[in-house]
């Protein structure tokens, strides 16, 4: 029962309110959550919420404020609209003139702190009607929360004397809102990257997310006076359909963020990683063998976005037509002309077939002046959608005007287009089965659909004839492409067959080879694009786990590709993949990874396959390059030959010219015996450093080296550890810094090690570290391999490992090889998101390969290690 205002009011019953109110609604919201997990109506949860915040609220009111106050209580914001989430604020506004508020600051004050002791989030504002112009008018944010006002203790005068304080006379003409929300949706969408495909993507704020819908309502409400759908669609700015999609999907993601805010236990709007899979199991998805619970979900909710954006740009663009017409008509052809920029079917039956309607995109690619698609147009696409046949359905006609945008002009942005409008997906319905699909880990930051379309844009800009940085050769070899568009479908169709169970490359490649013989594509042109979907991993696995100095492993590579055009595409489909993965996946290592694999694979092509590359002759070379590197530097052929004499044979046929004559110049003041440690920065990477060490060879130098870069906060990319004369070593480090806001200098990295070599080894050992958030939540089962190495380095053994990546991992399982008294001689060091794949040639102390006996011990011991036992 409510207690009525008092002058004097109980501090012992005010406490015993907001305790018995505190349970109460903890009660009710437990009730809410049951009801929830039964799959209740969400609407009706969120109506049931808000109605039983306004109970308390008005009880607190009456309790605190006498009847007579000439204030009144409005609920504002998304309370405001009769909605509320478990976590979510509740806003309210106490509106009355400034004498009002100075007569009850005490009762207000009271009001205030019982709604928080009883554990209600209020924010809150006591303004005037002055007031309320005044700050609606230097905030627009403040102006959309009190566009919802609702009345919780008023009167129609009072919603009258509001709305009056904010109208569009006074303050924020329509024009100028809509111009203000436009503006300030695109900044919000820019904070996400654009993209809803994010990894934890934020349901509230993101792009096609709720905020979204809810600027659609606000610029409804400013500019037409209503929200009310049937007022909307009499008017003809909302179609039934889209008013039906819209409220569908915002009721998926209002699904989503209620069970966020149960989950979390606090306002909580990112789908993050500790809560993905809970939610998921709350919602009540389940595991299948081609697609976790996780994902389901994930895919449910970016296929929302989706919808909600695409239908979201109609609609803001009929209100912006509502303000500024729609201008005078600029003919292109017979079918379309140009309303204010936009690109406009001149008939309103159009779509009469489905040819006019991939002549939409035909007009588009070729019409720089496009400013996007006119709503109506856009409309008539989307009501034609479900006339649109699958590709092997259609008329043989049909298939061909596709491929002719293809071979059009701008065929990438074309292809973008078509996806997002939902076009490509029922062309080619498996894009569709892929379309919002996430792959649980941290290596694919985006959905496969969004990768793809990164990965044809990034091809995009192969074409565009402009020079990269980031990619060393690409510009130059897109020129010799024989036809541009089986490059662009091997990238449509590379990940096309991802999440159906099996090897995606093979099953994409059947996928492929069917579309191409029903575009009628000849023979040959049909195997290389299947070739490409099959063997799209190929360049990128064997540069970055393999030897690519070695020229055997060029030899099978290029044996496997064959032909030059085969490695001209699959150069730039790899580039285009590995870039179009993650923003941060792609650096100048991976580049120079690429391009030198490409380069040494183009001779060993052009000399013939029967005519493999030699060791000496490849020693020779590179012996040649670096001494006249060396002696255009002042150096004789005499001193040439004395440091040469110093340097293991084997590193004239793994090392690069220009690394063997830095290596001999950095021996020059160096006595035969004694050791020195240099670094040097790796051109186009930034922060990436190239450290060479070399020292009398000791047990645990590997290890140690390795923790103490880890220490400098230094990730090591490659490794390799090489034996020569006077029993000192010559190891070889490529290095980034594990925080890129942390770019240590090599003179300072030639320090830290010069100072930790000079020493005892002993007391060298890794950092332990935290491990991030985000790497919690993906385990991966170890899987440790041992292999024979064949070729030259025979007699050792290979090492690989999988397992989750975490900071130092590296620094600990080198000491786990210290322990195990075994030596390193090579390294390459690969991550995957989450995924560290590491392959190491090691031997025992006598330089044997590894018996069984230690293979087990071993395998035992680094499962102990990543386990998190101490060693």
């Amino acid at each position: 029962m409510s207690t009525p205002a008092t002058a004097h009011p109980d501090p012992v019953a005010d406490a015993q309110w907001a305790a018995a109110t505190r349970g109460a609604i903890a009660e009710s919201d437990a009730a809410l959550a049951a009801r929830f997990d039964d799959n209740g109506d969400i609407d009706r949860l969120l109506a049931a919420r808000a109605q039983q915040v306004d109970a308390v609220l008005r009880e607190a009111w009456s309790h605190c404020l006498p009847q007579d106050a000439a204030l009144s209580l409005f609920a504002v914001g998304g309370y405001g609209r009769g909605e509320l989430f478990p976590q979510s604020d509740i806003d309210l506004l106490v509106f009355g003139e400034a004498g009002a508020q100075a007569d009850h600051a005490d009762a207000l004050a009271r009001f205030f702190t019982l709604l928080w002791d009883a554990g209600l989030p209020i924010g809150h504002a006591v303004r005037s009607a002055e007031d309320c112009t005044r700050a609606a008018l230097d905030d627009v944010t403040v102006l959309t929360a009190l566009l919802e006002a609702r009345m919780l203790v008023a009167d129609l005068d009072a919603a009258a004397h509001l709305a009056n304080a904010i109208s569009p006379a006074l303050i924020w003409p329509a024009r100028d809102y809509f111009a203000a929300k436009r503006e300030e949706q695109r900044a919000r969408h820019a904070r996400f990257g654009d993209t809803a495909d994010n990894l934890e993507p934020n349901i509230k704020e993101g792009p096609g997310g709720l905020r979204d819908l809810h600027t659609l309502r606000w610029v409804a409400l400013r500019i037409i006076g209503t929200w009310d759908p049937d007022s909307l669609m009499a008017i003809g700015q909302l179609g039934a359909d889209e008013f039906a999609t819209l409220e569908r999907e915002r009721r998926v993601l209002a699904r989503l963020r209620f069970g966020l805010h149960l989950i979390a236990g606090k306002r909580e709007e990112r789908l993050r990683f500790d809560y993905q899979k809970l939610l998921a199991a709350r919602l009540g998805h389940v595991d299948n063998a081609d697609n976790l619970a996780v994902e389901q979900m994930m895919q449910g909710f970016y296929r929302a976005a989706a919808r909600i954006l695409r239908i979201g740009d109609r609609l803001l663009q009929r209100f912006e037509e509502q303000l500024e017409g729609e201008g005078e008509p600029q003919p292109l052809d017979e079918l379309f002309e140009l309303r204010r920029g936009y690109l406009t079917a001149r008939d309103a039956q159009w779509p009469r077939d489905m040819d006019e309607l991939f002549a939409l995109f035909a007009a588009w690619g070729g019409n720089d002046a496009v400013r996007g698609l006119h709503s109506r147009t856009a409309r008539a696409l989307a009501e034609a959608l479900g006339r649109i046949p699958a590709y092997f359905e259609a008329t043989p006609e049909l298939r061909q005007r596709f491929m002719r945008l293809l071979r059009g002009p701008q065929p990438v942005a074309t292809v973008s287009r078509m996806a997002r409008l939902g076009v490509l997906g029922r062309w080619i319905p498996a894009f569709f089965q892929v379309s919002g699909r996430m792959q649980f880990d941290l290596f694919h930051v985006f959905t496969v659909d969004q990768h793809t379309l990164a990965v044809m844009k990034n091809l995009a800009s192969f074409a565009s004839g402009e020079a990269d940085e980031r990619f060393a050769l690409a510009h130059q070899v897109w020129p010799r492409l024989r036809k541009p568009e089986l490059l662009l479908l091997a990238g449509l169709f590379h990940d096309i067959a991802k999440g159906r169970g099996g090897d995606h490359s093979e099953l994409g490649a059947v996928d492929a080879r069917e579309f191409c013989e029903a575009h009628e594509l000849s023979e040959g042109d049909t195997a290389l694009v299947a070739w490409l979907v099959r063997q799209h991993l190929l360049m990128s696995v064997t540069a970055q786990k393999q030897d690519i100095a070695d020229p055997e492993v060029i030899h099978r590579f290029a044996t496997l590709v064959a032909d030059r055009e085969r490695l001209d595409n699959l150069y730039l489909l790899t580039c285009a993949d590995i870039a179009g993965t993650s923003p941060k996946l792609w650096n100048a290592w991976k580049d120079r990874l690429m391009a030198d694999l490409y380069t040494a694979t183009r001779l060993a092509l052009r000399r013939g396959l029967e005519n493999p590359v030699a060791a000496d002759e490849r020693s020779e070379e590179t012996r040649a390059e670096a001494r006249a590197t060396l002696t255009a530097f002042g150096s004789s052929d005499a001193e040439v030959d004395a440091l040469f004499a110093r340097m293991p044979q084997i590193g004239f046929e793994r090392s690069r010219p220009d690394q063997i004559a830095w290596q001999a110049a950095s021996l020059r003041d160096v006595a035969i015996g004694a050791g020195c440690v240099r670094a040097r920065p790796v051109s186009g990477d930034e922060g990436a450093l190239e450290v060479f060490v070399h020292s009398p060879d000791r047990d645990g130098l590997f290890a140690a080296i390795v923790a103490t870069l880890d220490r400098a906060g230094l990730a090591i990319q490659q490794a390799r550890v090489l034996d020569g004369p006077h029993a000192m070593v010559f190891d070889s480090f490529e290095v980034v810094p594990a925080d890129t806001r942390h770019n240590p200098h090599a003179e300072d990295v030639e320090q830290r090690l010069s100072a930790a070599l000079s020493g005892s080894l002993d007391g060298i050992r890794p950092t332990r570290r935290t491990q991030p958030r985000h790497l919690r939540h993906f385990r991966i089962a170890a899987q440790i391999g041992f292999d024979a190495v064949a070729g030259g380095q025979a007699g050792r053994t290979m090492l690989s490992l999988v397992c989750n990546d975490r900071p130092g991992l590296l620094a600990d399982v080198a000491q786990v090889l210290r322990q195990q008294h075994l030596r390193v001689h090579d390294a390459r060091i690969a991550t995957f998101g989450e995924r560290a794949e590491d392959v190491f040639q090691i031997t025992d102390q006598h330089d044997q390969a590894l018996d069984e006996t230690q293979q087990q011990a071993l395998r035992e011991a680094l499962l102990a290690c990543l386990d998190g036992e101490k060693q």
